[in-house]
C-alpha cells in the first residue's frame, strides 16, 4: 500500500506526542480494515472474544488492558451488526460474549486486513525500530497498575 508520509514536528509534551502517535496509528489501522466495516477497536474486540470467548466483559477488559466503559461502547456496534451475542442465562449479572457466524466471517475478512496493516508499519518503522518501540511501550504502560 502506498501511502503519503507527512512532516511532523514533535512537540515538547511527551502525552500529546503519544496521544498524537496513537491516533495516527489508528487511522492507518481504520483505513485499511475499511473493508471489512471493522475497526482498529472491534478487530481487536471480535478477534479476542473469539480467542478467548465465551467471556465477559470484564474478563476481556483485563486481557486487552482497556477499561470496561470503551469495552462496553465498542461492544454495542458488534451487537447491533448481530457479530457477537450476549449467552448468559437472562438474569446474570455478568454478560457471556461469543462470536456468531457471521461474526466468524467478517473475521476471516479482517484478518489478512489487519495482518497487511501490521506489515505495512513494520516495514515503515523497519525491524529495529519496531522491537524498540514495543520495548518502550511495554516500559510506560509498567507506570501504572
Amino acid at each position: 500500500m502506498e501511502r503519503k508520509i507527512y512532516d511532523k514536528k514533535s512537540a515538547t509534551c511527551n502525552c500529546i506526542n503519544l496521544r498524537r502517535a496513537s491516533l495516527s496509528i489508528t487511522q492507518v489501522y481504520d483505513e485499511m480494515l475499511a473493508p471489512s466495516g471493522l475497526k482498529i477497536s472491534q478487530y481487536l474486540l471480535i478477534s479476542n472474544i473469539k480467542r478467548l470467548g465465551p467471556i465477559s466483559v470484564s474478563s476481556i477488559a483485563l486481557e486487552i488492558r482497556l477499561d470496561r466503559t470503551t469495552i462496553v461502547r465498542n461492544l454495542k456496534p458488534l451487537e447491533a451488526r448481530g457479530l457477537i451475542i450476549d449467552i448468559a442465562t437472562k438474569g446474570a449479572r455478568n454478560r457471556q460474549l461469543k462470536l456468531t457466524d457471521k461474526g466468524s466471517e467478517i473475521l476471516e475478512v479482517a484478518l489478512p486486513l489487519w495482518v497487511e496493516a501490521q506489515n505495512y508499519i513494520k516495514q515503515y518503522l523497519g525491524e529495529e525500530d519496531i522491537n524498540t518501540l514495543t520495548r518502550l511501550l511495554a516500559k510506560i504502560e509498567a507506570l501504572v497498575p
